[in-house]
């Protein structure tokens, strides 16, 4: 991510429908540190913008080998498979 981004004070209001018909253009616009407050029917919905510094990026597979399963994980106890099908 770029560290050039300009952070504005106050978020531009926009309609849910321009937001949605402009997509790729607001997107641009929040990669540039832009905020925006989405509207419908003249109220606030949403609020949109880049991610504030303390959002960590998930790593795949960084728990791997800390998480054990119990060998029995698969398999259920005679009356509570009994109970599962039966419904009862």
């Amino acid at each position: 991510m770029p560290q050039s981004r300009q952070q504005t004070s106050t978020p531009r209001r926009v309609g849910v429908r321009e937001f949605r018909g402009n997509l790729t253009s607001f997107l641009k616009q929040v990669e540039d540190g832009q905020r925006f407050v989405l509207t419908s029917h003249h109220r606030v919905v949403a609020e949109i913008g880049p991610p504030s510094s303390d959002v960590v990026i998930r790593k795949p597979g960084a728990l791997r080998g800390k998480i054990k399963v119990a060998d029995d994980f698969d398999s259920l106890p005679e009356d509570v498979l009994k109970s599962m099908e039966d419904g009862t």
